[in-house]
């Protein structure tokens, strides 16, 4: 059984989701970020740095891992699932999983921050922010011209970078001019197990972003 301590935020349902594609037995602990739940010693004791998701094995001597994309690549290497064991091809889900966790999730985090959070608005930040963002779609857009998921086959590279790029009006970033970045969504939108992970806990509703996705697919 995993503890899963999590809040409605893309880094949160990353790992609902890979749960859910594993069929891994979890129960679900919410953290409210209002009552400032994740810097409790509870929690700080599970995850030194206060934030979520964070995981407890049950079933490896209560064994704690946080960040996200490490809990991604600790239940892979647990299941043996959506992780290849061929170098190269895992080489290849590495790599797509570090250019989420060091590109396209402190990006637009930064784009979600100052377009809709900042108290004040500076247009300069804004802008810098969503440029690099749609750079980074943009990236994706051209791997995905080449091959139907990031690594090749569907994998923790995919789940990771699925939740934010599904978001990207939130951020105010367009994906017009982005067909294979909008096939991968409406597809990978389409899996049970990624519904079921969005819903545990339930964020912004994603349903416009991915009307919008279908409709800019190339058939």
């Amino acid at each position: 059984m995993i503890d899963l301590y999590t809040a409605a935020t893309p880094n949160g349902h990353k790992v609902s989701i890979a749960l859910e594609e594993m069929q891994l037995p979890y129960e679900l602990h919410v953290l409210s970020f209002d009552k400032k739940e994740q810097k409790a010693p509870e929690f700080l004791a599970i995850n030194p740095n206060g934030r979520i998701p964070a995981i407890i094995d049950r079933d490896n001597d209560n064994f704690a891992v946080f960040e996200s994309g490490a809990i991604l690549w600790y239940l892979a290497e647990k299941t043996g699932q959506l992780l290849p064991q061929e170098p190269k091809q895992r080489s290849q889900v590495m790599q797509w999983l570090m250019f989420q966790m060091s590109g396209v999730g402190p990006m637009q985090g930064q784009a979600n921050v100052f377009y809709r959070y900042f108290p004040e608005k500076i247009p300069a930040a804004i802008d810098r922010y969503q440029k690099e963002t749609r750079r980074l779609y943009e990236v994706l857009n051209t791997r995905l011209a080449e091959v139907e998921y990031l690594a090749g086959t569907y994998s923790i590279a995919d789940i990771a970078t699925y939740p934010w790029v599904a978001l990207y009006d939130w951020a105010g970033v367009s994906i017009e001019g982005l067909p294979h970045l909008a096939r991968w969504l409406q597809q990978i939108a389409e899996r049970p197990a990624v519904q079921k992970g969005l819903e545990l806990p339930p964020s912004r509703p994603v349903e416009q972003s991915l009307t919008d996705a279908k409709s800019m697919v190339v058939r």
